[in-house]
């Protein structure tokens, strides 16, 4: 399994970027349930950066991480 290291831009991006599309569109990714972030990694991320940060953000939830990001944007 390849280890996930996230850059400060993506760490930043988590904060800024919004989902574009379905039931959370206009949530920040960071902020995007972790139910929902498990249905994607089931189905299958989407391609490219948004299938990055969204997998991500999953990684970072499952590991009790989330406060950690946050704390970034103070």
């Amino acid at each position: 399994m390849e280890e996930l290291v996230p850059d400060k831009k993506q760490l930043i991006d988590l904060l800024e970027v919004k989902m574009p599309f379905g039931k959370y569109k206009g949530r920040f990714i960071i902020d995007l349930p972790e139910f929902y972030l498990v249905w994607f990694r089931q189905k299958g991320f989407p391609k490219g950066k948004l299938g990055e940060l969204l997998g991500l953000a999953y990684e970072i939830k499952l590991n009790g991480l989330e406060g950690m990001v946050k704390a970034i944007k103070r």
